[in-house]
């Protein structure tokens, strides 16, 4: 988890949910630092998929992939804890 205290304000696009998109909470995601971590971890570890992270609404969007359980793992592999949105 990051321990910076950047600002948080952010987009909120995530506030509205892609029905196409699997999204998952994040509640340790606190600043746009964390959220290009959580992104870049998804996207490196599954290639191919689109990740949206918005630290303000806590919610992280990815398509894709529908694989939860590789998602979920690579979220906490960075140092986040996943939960279903």
């Amino acid at each position: 988890m990051c321990g910076c205290s950047a600002d948080q304000s952010q987009d909120t696009r995530l506030a509205e949910r892609d029905p196409a998109a699997l999204t998952l909470r994040v509640e340790d995601m606190t600043c746009g630092h964390c959220a290009g971590t959580v992104k870049k971890a998804i996207e490196t570890g599954l290639p191919g998929t689109s990740v949206e992270a918005d630290p303000a609404s806590k919610l992280v969007s990815v398509r894709g992939s529908t694989d939860l359980t590789s998602i979920e793992s690579l979220i906490t592999e960075a140092g986040y804890t996943p939960t279903a949105a």
